[in-house]
């Protein structure tokens, strides 16, 4: 192999943040190349540089031995370099031969000439086993043929590296192989793929190389064949991390959380639970698996009571759910941690302090004459902080100064503290890196230790197999069907997630 592509002493920073701190790279023409790296690492950012989104401070970019200057995205292109990334930039109600038309040169979309780019499409989907229709319209195409899409948007312009930004996430385990056979195809056929991801099995099955990047700078590139799991995971983190758990058998209690034939919509006001049933028991983690966007949220946010229920029963204890408000759910003993920590679990413009106290406010000894007690309030802070490892001077510094990780063990640790009977769970280590995610995971074994009843949701189907008793697969709001992990094989999971199986329960 030849060296095609050079990053050298690459530095660029947002403020004080030094988001890449001198980074070489190298990529080598016909390789799988992956760029690892936790959350914030600056992986995304070194190929933003090298896609022309952003400028380096320092350094420069060297294509078959050439300086180049890559000032934005079309001059990307112009040098053979195009990515896709992990949010598709697609016009729904357009087909796919309109999308891959927006921004060609000589085209303007009153007077498209779509028979010529609809026959290039079909003899890209041919050479490289993409399969996609050219006339079929984006919003019909399931997310899988979306994201081929959007490889053959690149590739009709003629690119030669192809640049994956985390480009598994939203897939079916059938989607994923079904993109590594289309990844080698293209290699095969002379051209060369970046492959930015945090997942390592993955990245052990699909790559010839692995550049392992931490707080912004490069800790080294590996060969793929020479190295393992466990070791890269230490190279990402900078110590020792578990990436197996000795599965915490429990006693299994009484059935807790209840749903009945739920029913409700979306904000859009679309139907997006369709009948669901099932019940969590005291003890157990039940984990509910499917691709994003199939119901999810909106099927933990009918049960903490953030969205209406429009038929059906949900039950805690027995009681029902379905006329109390988010804050009577609370107090009953329902705790939830929303997939959006951000935007609606914690106000993060409040401090560490006031967020962990901000559910038993009205209570003694958070209140004391009326007021607030701040000396309990920054006690009890201390205490939790030092409880969860939560990376902080003190309980006064505002949520937002946080790091994601950091900020979603303050968020669990409040809902933990109001010691649930059941706790729903949405996507807890989405964006996190492999540290804090092993804390995470242990601190939902302890509590199922205790006999809360927790429900898992994740669009990770790594984290639900690794860490749910039980798991159901939904797919357009419809539990597909319901499992033990290790007990049936990937592919008929990814079948139920696709919605082309449902299995009987």
């Amino acid at each position: 192999m030849d060296t095609l592509l050079e990053m050298k002493n690459i530095k660029k920073y947002f403020g004080e943040v030094k988001a890449n701190d001198g980074i070489d790279l190298d990529i080598q023409r016909g390789e799988i190349h992956a760029i690892l790296g936790e959350n914030g690492a600056g992986k995304t950012t070194l190929m933003n540089i090298l896609y022309g989104l952003y400028h380096p401070d320092q350094g420069e970019i060297l294509i078959k031995g050439e300086e180049v200057q890559i000032s934005n995205p079309k001059v990307a292109l112009h040098l053979g370099i195009g990515m896709v990334h992990q949010h598709f930039m697609l016009v729904p109600p357009f087909t796919v031969a309109e999308n891959i038309s927006i921004g060609l040169e000589g085209q303007k979309l009153y007077k498209l000439d779509l028979v010529d780019i609809e026959d290039r499409v079909r003899e890209l989907s041919q050479k490289y086993g993409l399969e996609v229709d050219p006339k079929a319209k984006v919003s019909q195409l399931s997310v899988g043929v979306q994201q081929r899409v959007e490889i053959i948007k690149v590739l009709y312009r003629g690119a030669e590296i192809l640049v994956l930004d985390e480009p598994t996430a939203v897939l079916t385990p059938q989607e994923v192989k079904e993109l590594f056979i289309v990844l080698k195809n293209f290699v095969v056929d002379g051209g060369t793929v970046i492959f930015i991801s945090h997942k390592l099995k993955e990245i052990m099955e699909i790559t010839d190389r692995v550049t392992v990047l931490r707080n912004g700078t490069k800790i080294s590139t590996v060969h793929t064949k020479d190295t393992s799991e466990k070791e890269l995971a230490r190279m990402m983190v900078g110590k020792e991390v578990l990436l197996k758990y000795e599965k915490v058998e429990t006693k299994k209690f009484e059935k807790v959380l209840s749903l009945k034939d739920v029913y409700c919509k979306n904000v859009k006001g679309l139907s997006a639970v369709n009948g669901v049933s099932f019940d969590v028991y005291g003890g157990e983690i039940l984990g509910i698996a499917g691709v994003d966007g199939n119901g999810q949220k909106e099927l933990a946010d009918v049960i903490s009571g953030i969205n209406e229920i429009d038929s059906g029963e949900i039950s805690l204890n027995g009681q029902n759910l379905n006329e109390l408000s988010p804050y009577e759910r609370i107090c009953i003993g329902l705790g939830y941690v929303p997939d959006d920590r951000r935007g609606v679990g914690l106000l993060t413009p409040f401090s560490i302090s006031m967020n962990l106290a901000i559910k038993h406010i009205s209570q003694q000894p958070y209140k004391k004459y009326g007021l607030l007690n701040h000396a309990y309030i920054e006690q009890n802070a201390k205490e939790i902080i030092a409880e969860y490892q939560v990376k902080t001077p003190s309980g006064q510094v505002p949520v937002s100064n946080l790091s994601g990780g950091n900020q979603q063990k303050v968020l669990l640790a409040r809902e933990i503290s109001c010691q649930p009977q059941a706790l729903v769970i949405s996507q807890p280590t989405r964006g996190l890196d492999i540290g804090a995610m092993e804390f995470i995971h242990k601190t939902l074994f302890r509590k199922k230790s205790d006999g809360t009843a927790i429900l898992l949701i994740s669009s990770d189907l790594d984290e639900i197999l690794e860490v749910s008793d039980r798991v159901l697969v939904i797919y357009e709001g419809t539990i597909m069907g319901e499992f033990i992990p290790g007990l049936i094989p990937i592919e008929e999971i990814g079948l139920m997630m696709a919605g082309v199986v449902k299995k009987e329960r």
